[in-house]
């Protein structure tokens, strides 16, 4: 059987892929199943699909996510500012350039229609793949807005569900949001692997169940030989040792599944009700340790990822779903109904809440929590002064205003229209609406049918003449659109000063370039934005770097400071804002114009 190998910029990687699929080890069984849709999906017999073609054409070849799982370098990935964002991609919503983390060094070049995969930061597996919708180029004069990615297949959607041994790689993919993986899987062995190792990857990624000697494909051929393999897909032999070159580049993981009966062997071999016992006596100890009222209302995933499965045994990894409660909503609602807690499911959010804790249940009150032995190192580090602590201690707040655009809706739930609001706060303010309205579709609840003034205030002014407006909306797409509508605003607090201004938050900027005599200076901008004094700061680096600094203006820019550094110290100086300033990575660009 020919596949075809894609031409709409999936690049090397895929490319490589697909072709080493039939190269590396022809000798497998493979089947393809046609869609409705007209969309080919290939699958190694008894396991689950490793790619689609979307239109059955070859144009547009994607892995899915089990694929990504066993090969997570296999794509450049886009890392989620956080896993509460993935709640809207596997929903099905698009992947917005605001969700996005972007590194200090920037995000890598790319062109429209590139595949990239989306991950959660602390978890090494991708949870859904996709095109992007621009080039790296034109996402640079959007200043990083608007829609990056268009979201093809994504980890809960029917593809990933019609796989009949469909798995999740950690703890960290729950039901309805993805989060940081809390047992620290490793998700690569080696470095660098060698050639057998990439082919026995490659073996284990297309086992099937046909024999050593020829190949059983639906609708495809026999080949007698890995040339005539190569032959039939149109690869000379120096492409074939191209192409095992190209995938020694890649690291592959081990078999999930493997790792997962062999690493929690323990676990498998209790039964159901020692699972419960020991979820019971988890949540019990986190009540007692971590959870503070102060904190409540919590989101169910929260208290799970941060404060359940930090109260686990060593070498013991919990799965709510081999419990009798099977999801973590039934398992808090049960805890509920018994009175140990206070919990409620959150219609817009689609989440049980962690409301209160009855501290003077039986339960409660007759549980004796573990005492846990200090880490050595934490208990002699010495404390740092207050002084010291209100120079380090940063928080940087997104804050979003109504404009005359949304003006109606805010005032119809009695929210201020002049107020400042979170992001959390503006999605509640507009679902309320839509509450109030009873907007909801009788017959689609994940629909919101618009009336005319809400209409106007999610698209007026943003839809084409000649064109008709939408007549409703999908739940997850709501919070952004509503969002997009609103002006952006940000709050930093630096110990007692804080400051908001309109706008998104401009990063510092770090530039060593050549002055005469062919000596390097450093300059640093945008130290305003984050409550730094240009002056303390110079005063700091001539004793750190031993040299020479100085406060000057920014040309053209009245009252905003840079400070001059003598000497390359790029990285130094960036290393110091974030260790003694607080500022994020993020927020520090970058440039060394010295280099040829």
């Amino acid at each position: 059987m020919i596949v075809p190998i894609p031409s709409n910029g999936v690049g090397l990687y895929l490319g490589v892929l697909v072709k080493a699929l039939f190269i590396l080890q022809p000798l497998t069984e493979i089947t393809v199943s046609k869609l409705t849709n007209r969309a080919h999906v290939y699958a190694v017999e008894g396991g689950p699909p490793m790619l689609f073609d979307v239109d059955g054409r070859g144009n547009e070849i994607f892995p899915t996510v089990y694929a990504l799982w066993k090969v997570p370098t296999l794509l450049k990935s886009f890392v989620l500012k956080g896993g509460e964002v993935s709640r809207f991609v596997i929903g099905g919503a698009d992947l917005m350039f605001p969700g996005i983390c972007v590194p200090p060094e920037g995000l890598p070049a790319f062109s429209a229609g590139e595949p990239w995969s989306v991950k959660v930061p602390g978890n090494a597996f991708p949870i859904a793949v996709g095109a992007t919708c621009m080039s790296s180029k034109e996402a640079s004069k959007a200043s990083l807005r608007g829609k990056a990615l268009r979201i093809i297949h994504y980890y809960q959607d029917t593809l990933w569900e019609s796989a009949e041994g469909r798995y999740i790689p950690n703890d960290g993919f729950l039901e309805d949001v993805v989060l940081e993986d809390p047992t620290s899987i490793a998700t690569s062995q080696a470095t660098d692997p060698s050639e057998s190792e990439v082919i026995n990857a490659s073996d284990h990624l297309l086992r099937g169940n046909g024999d050593d000697s020829e190949v059983d494909v639906q609708h495809g051929n026999k080949f007698d030989s890995r040339h005539d393999a190569a032959k039939q897909l149109g690869v000379e032999n120096e492409d074939s040792d191209q192409i095992v070159k190209d995938l020694n580049t890649l690291k592959v993981t081990d078999d999930i599944e493997e790792d997962a009966s062999s690493g929690k062997k323990e676990f498998s071999t209790m039964s159901v009700e020692e699972i419960d016992t020991l979820l019971d006596k988890c949540l019990l100890q986190a009540l007692y340790t971590t959870v503070k009222d102060k904190d409540l209302p919590m989101p169910g995933s929260t208290l799970w990822s941060n404060h359940i499965l930090a109260c686990r045994p060593p070498g013991v990894t919990l799965d709510i779903k081999k419990s009798s409660h099977k999801k973590l909503s039934k398992w808090l609602l049960a805890k509920s109904s018994a009175g140990l807690i206070s919990a409620k499911e959150d219609k817009h959010r689609k989440e049980v809440m962690l409301l209160g804790v009855n501290r003077g249940h039986p339960d409660y009150q007759a549980f004796k929590p573990e005492k846990r032995k200090a880490n050595v190192a934490e208990a002699t580090a010495p404390i740092p002064s207050e002084s010291s602590k209100s120079q380090t201690q940063l928080e940087v707040i997104e804050l979003w205003k109504s404009t005359i655009h949304i003006n109606p809706i805010l005032e119809a739930v009695g929210a201020n229209p002049s107020h400042l609001y979170t992001a959390s706060e503006a999605v509640d303010i507009v679902f309320s609406y839509v509450e109030k309205e009873n907007l909801v579709k009788p017959h689609d609840k994940a629909m919101v049918v618009l009336n005319a003034i809400f209409c106007d205030a999610l698209y007026k002014g943003t839809v084409k003449k000649g064109s008709t407006y939408p007549t409703e909306i999908h739940k997850k797409d709501l919070g952004s659109t509503f969002l997009s509508r609103m002006q952006s605003n940000h709050r930093v607090i630096r110990g007692n000063e804080s400051v908001v201004r309109k706008g998104a938050l401009k990063a510092v900027q770090i530039m060593t370039e050549r002055r005469q005599g062919n000596k390097k200076v450093t300059r640093v901008s945008g130290l305003e934005s984050f409550l730094v004094d240009a002056d303390a700061l110079a005063s700091e680096l001539q004793k750190k770097f031993a040299c020479s600094t100085s406060v000057a203006e920014v040309p053209g820019k009245k009252g905003q400071n840079e400070v001059l550094v003598q000497g390359g110290v790029l990285e130094d100086l960036a290393r110091h804002l974030v260790q003694q300033y607080g500022i994020p990575k993020k927020y520090i660009e970058i440039l060394d114009k010295t280099r040829k």
